[in-house]
């Protein structure tokens, strides 16, 4: 059956927002369209990697065959936007998750195209939430060790464990939080890889009690750190939020998850109504710490089982739907 877009070896662009939101400039193979930026900016000369085997292309498949082609459209849409490639111990445990990022790096890197991994296995993650699970203290370095070697050499960027500082203090283990999320840095980093600790968002706490932790799992050793990962602040919020820790952190780099923030939040961190998608991923200009804005959470993805959502993580098509109409698509 053919596909509504052809998705397979689809990238788009880290590129500028043009007009509305959601007004994405799409191409195939196509590099970035925005001038301006620094040399050394991970995102300034590769386009980013759309995954074909993302929960939304495969949504939007199954929408296809169902006969209901302009959800479809809709749906498949988002799926070409490149967006983080979530990586977890549940699905993918140590002895499988080398060969899958290792996979995903190999198709990517056929295009040309880098692909973004977010890492989320830390133990006691979520403290217990939503998203609770995660590895053992002694299960954690080696699984981040056998993504680090598959990964190796290439051009792989990587989110590191989003709400892990931010929930340490309510997990009530802030000195083995941070040896963790440290000991997962130095892993990565020797590999070369561009790794981003995540930050929280603006709405969290203070910037200068986030700027010490980041300080405290070796920001200085990662290319720097992620905000409003899974959240909905305005990119207007988090810029400020994230330039404050940057100049608390001797100027470490950072990127802002803009998936889901186009109409900012209404407080609400769980699947909130009348949310709409953000700006496309774009490398920032010249002249500031901040390298770009990413999709990180999936849009259509659920937070978890809360304002009529399913499993945190599993698709909805209803919410994407939702997010794209209310950005104008």
């Amino acid at each position: 059956m053919t596909r509504v877009l052809p998705r397979i070896g689809l990238a788009v662009a880290i590129v500028a927002i043009v007009g509305v939101l959601g007004a994405l400039v799409v191409g195939v193979g196509s590099i970035l369209a925005q001038g301006g930026v620094a040399s050394d900016n991970p995102f300034a000369s590769r386009s980013l990697y759309a995954d074909p085997g993302s929960k939304a292309a495969t949504a939007a498949d199954s929408l296809l065959e169902a006969g209901d082609e302009a959800d479809a459209e809709v749906v498949d849409r988002i799926a070409g936007v490149p967006t983080a490639i979530w990586v977890t111990p549940e699905k993918y445990p140590a002895g499988e998750v080398g060969s899958y990022v290792s996979d995903i790096a190999d198709a990517a890197e056929k295009l040309g195209q880098s692909p973004v991994f977010t890492v989320y296995g830390v133990p006691n993650r979520d403290c217990g939430n939503f998203s609770g699970g995660g590895l053992s203290a002694e299960e954690y370095p080696v699984w981040v060790q056998e993504i680090a070697d598959a990964l190796t050499g290439g051009t792989a960027v990587v989110i590191l464990e989003p709400d892990a500082l931010a929930l340490a203090d309510e997990c009530d283990n802030v000195d083995e939080r941070l040896a963790e999320v440290g000991s997962a840095v130095d892993i990565l980093a020797e590999a070369g890889l561009v790794v981003y600790i995540d930050a929280g968002h603006s709405n969290w706490g203070p910037a200068a009690d986030m700027a010490d932790l980041l300080d405290r799992a070796g920001v200085e050793r990662a290319r720097g750190f992620s905000t409003n990962v899974s959240n909905y602040n305005t990119t207007d919020l988090e810029r400020a939020y994230a330039a404050e820790i940057s100049g608390l952190t001797n100027g470490a780099h950072y990127v802002i998850d803009t998936g889901r923030n186009g109409n900012g939040s209404n407080g609400e961190w769980c699947n909130p109504p009348g949310r709409a998608l953000g700006a496309a991923p774009a490398a920032s200009r010249a002249g500031s710490a901040e390298d770009a804005t990413l999709w990180v959470k999936p849009p259509g993805e659920s937070d978890g089982p809360c304002n009529g959502g399913p499993t945190a993580g599993e698709w909805w098509n209803e919410n994407a739907l939702e997010l794209a109409a209310n950005a104008g698509w």
